[in-house]
């Protein structure tokens, strides 16, 4: 009869064993680092907020310091609370600014355009899903790799239809003539350095977000096409002036036309305006009262006017803000706005911001919940406007909003980094120190 021996664990197999647990314990910790750094950024734990949490005079004053302190052109804020304006503050180094005054605000000029197009929709003269291409007569998406019955007007709003144009427009000055809207989508000649120019189908649509200028020139083009009206004619009528926004226009004012703001570069020198084919999406002129009211529509008003102000439904209101273009696998876009950042009601900050050359930057942003929100026009300062709204957001909910994660990318990936090399490195020293125990040496850590 043969007697077996249990097989014993040799210390070949408790090296391996522990060099294991190393190994395992480097990966956990790479892990918790990601996580915890990811939600400490997301939720500003090592940020401080401009004011005390909740005091809104302080938070006032302190953006009216800001402002002061780094303004080079002219800027308009206000801020408001529960739907009523609760503080403004304006400052120029040039003619005096008002809450009346027009600024160009850039890109947030999309969301207006956003809302006539959703005026459209809820006529029963648009469908959300339908390719785009159904409503256009004069000019339509050139084909290639990707179906263009896929490209919706829902994905246009959204920068989810794979439009590849990078657009960016940078304008025609006052003795350039502007090239017709039809020629600037198939080859924008004000696109901004860098950008293809040319709209079309690059990506596969509503496979990712990737934001698109020419998507909302063509909404422009739409909006004209299904009207027979001029852009300019249909969105003063059916958005504009039933919005008690009747300062604010598309088109340029004319050169001396008042209460308009003067432009000015980063340096505070004076500088021209520019003048836009792709006008739904970089064109409008609006006034801090007007942005006012316009955020004041999305709550019941005090005379017992409906929220949209009979512009728009409520139930429509509400799915532009809900989600629908991803980045990264957070929710970053609606129909026509930003979601900035969770609201702590089960919704978002929502809104549009605008910069462009010389130095635009304007914002417009609100809590859908609470009727709060804040609204900065300025010029002669590059990110001013963006800056003061985001410290506003932060202050308002505690979240850091999406325009300051991608604003710091490259400094928040750095000490990503660096945590993850420690951590490397720590279990390279762990290893090493057990390797040395196994060998019988010293630990020099003794």
């Amino acid at each position: 009869m043969t007697q077996t021996t249990p097989h014993l664990r040799g210390p070949r197999s408790a090296g391996k064993g522990r060099w294991v647990l190393v190994s395992l314990g480097t990966v956990i910790g790479l892990v918790a680092w990601t996580v915890l750094f990811g939600l400490g950024t997301l939720d500003g734990w090592w940020r401080k907020p401009l004011a005390p949490f909740g005091d809104t005079a302080a938070f006032a004053a302190a953006a009216d310091e800001m402002i002061q302190r780094e303004s080079r052109g002219n800027v308009g804020l206000a801020l408001i609370e529960n739907g009523q304006t609760h503080h403004e503050h304006f400052a120029s180094v040039g003619t005096p600014v008002d809450r009346d005054t027009l600024f160009q605000v850039a890109s947030l000029s999309k969301w207006i355009t956003a809302l006539g197009v959703m005026t459209l929709v809820d006529a029963g003269r648009v469908d959300l899903d339908a390719p785009v291409d159904r409503y256009l007569r004069r000019w339509h998406l050139p084909p290639g790799e990707f179906d263009n019955r896929e490209v919706t007007v829902r994905r246009l709003l959204s920068h989810t239809a794979g439009l590849t144009d990078g657009l960016g427009y940078g304008g025609f000055a006052p003795d350039q003539p502007v090239q017709p809207l039809v020629e600037s989508l198939t080859r924008a000649s004000d696109a901004s350095p860098g950008a293809e120019g040319a709209v079309r189908v690059g990506l596969q649509p509503g496979a990712q977000w990737l934001y698109s200028g020419g998507g909302y020139a063509l909404l422009q083009l739409m909006i004209e096409d299904v009207t027979g009206e001029t852009f300019e004619t249909y969105m003063q009528r059916a958005v504009l002036v039933p919005l008690a926004m009747s300062s604010s226009t598309f088109e340029t004012p004319a050169p001396g036309t008042a209460r308009v703001a003067e432009f000015y570069d980063p340096d505070g020198n004076p500088a021209i305006h520019y003048r836009f084919s792709a006008a739904g999406s970089s064109a409008l002129y609006t006034s801090v009262a007007d942005l006012t009211r316009l955020i004041q529509a999305h709550r019941p008003g005090p005379d017992g006017a409906p929220t949209g102000r009979g512009v728009l439904r409520p139930s429509t209101l509400a799915e532009m803000h809900q989600p629908h273009g991803y980045q990264y696998g957070f929710e970053i876009w609606g129909l026509g706005v930003l979601l900035y950042a969770p609201n702590n009601a089960e919704g978002f900050i929502v809104g549009h911001d605008g910069n462009n050359e010389p130095a635009i930057n304007t914002a417009a942003r609100f809590d859908p919940a609470t009727g709060d929100g804040i609204v900065v026009l300025e010029t002669g300062s590059p990110l001013l406007a963006t800056r003061l709204a985001s410290e506003w957001v932060f202050w308002n909910t505690g979240h850091v909003d999406a325009l300051t994660v991608a604003r710091e990318a490259r400094q928040t990936l750095t000490v990503l980094f660096a945590g993850w090399a420690v951590i490397v490195v720590l279990g390279l020293i762990a290893g090493w120190r057990l390797r040395r125990r196994k060998r019988g040496l010293p630990d020099p850590a003794t």
